[in-house]
């Protein structure tokens, strides 16, 4: 009778070793990450920065990052829920959003390092590729784009977060292949199909599609649009009133929602031993009463 080897013994299963937390997760591609945090051991404690972008259902998150042996250090972060603050309240996810959320980070980060008024990247969004000149007194502020676990597809709404970033003023190295109107037969970029992503020249044309040929749908899909309203003529506009809103003013602001005064209790709070003593006094003397009540009636 022929014996199947054991392939795995004890002695493996005592060396194995679990993956990380956040690759278990499928959160982090580490192999990905190693390469954007590694930094050249001559840069002495020079923190390296990444660009991060990630996207939720109903939010946009952009953040200027750098890794520490303490762990990730936030130097500035924008996100799409604070552009109703610049007069976009609807559409909080699309490329267009994308586009502003990485403008306000660019613009932000700028301030705060007081590099702004040095570094106004491009005033007035075409479309066409942008790369920041350096100045003479301060070279502009570089970072690497980190796009996570998302398919770097052409046209993803990653991509318009990092054009938002260039025309706000930062260097991140970059090509214009993934932008939204790259053609793969011309191996060219057309400016025109960008120009119209970053205005959301795309959700205007759908929603000319839809008033013309369902009416209804268009009714339950547009809903907050017509609410506030917003039509597919007045989108362009709408977004460059964002935009000069943005570089006006793109400091954080604390939220004006105030905190809940008295939290509300779904379980009853638990008595001191005093309270505990008074209460059972209290029921003796209350069945005592009524036992006398009794013997009166009698």
């Amino acid at each position: 009778m022929a014996f199947v080897k054991a392939q795995k013994t004890k002695a493996y299963f005592k060396r194995f070793q679990v993956k990380f937390k956040r690759r278990r997760e499928g959160k982090t591609d580490y192999r990905a990450r190693i390469r954007l945090i590694n930094q050249d051991k001559n840069k002495y404690n020079t923190p390296k920065y990444r660009f991060v972008v990630r996207f939720s259902n109903k939010d946009i998150v952009a953040q200027i990052i750098s890794a520490s042996i303490a762990g990730d250090m936030v130097l500035a972060a924008a996100y799409s829920h604070e552009l109703p603050r610049y007069g976009l309240e609807v559409g909080l996810t699309n490329y267009a959003a994308a586009y502003c959320t990485g403008l306000l980070l660019a613009r932000r980060t700028l301030k705060m390092l007081e590099m702004d008024e040095e570094y106004e990247g491009n005033a007035e969004a075409t479309g066409e590729d942008f790369s920041v000149e350096p100045a003479e007194s301060r070279r502009p502020f570089r970072a690497l784009l980190d796009v996570g676990l998302v398919r770097t597809t052409t046209g993803n709404r990653v991509f318009g977060a990092l054009k938002g970033a260039l025309d706000g003023g930062l260097d991140i190295p970059h090509s214009d292949k993934r932008f939204a109107g790259f053609s793969k037969d011309d191996k060219q970029l057309d400016a025109e199909v960008h120009r119209k992503y970053i205005y959301g020249g795309h959700v205007a044309a759908y929603m000319r599609t839809l008033m013309e040929d369902e009416p209804e749908k268009y009714q339950l899909h547009f809903s907050e649009y017509i609410k506030r309203g917003i039509e597919a003529d007045g989108m362009e506009e709408l977004y460059k009133k964002v935009h000069a809103a943005i570089r006006a003013d793109p400091t954080c602001k604390k939220s004006e929602k105030q905190p809940p005064k008295e939290h509300k209790r779904y379980n009853l709070r638990k008595l001191t031993y005093e309270e505990r003593k008074a209460k059972l006094i209290e029921r003796l003397q209350a069945l005592n009463s009524a036992a006398d009540d009794d013997e009166d009636d009698e």
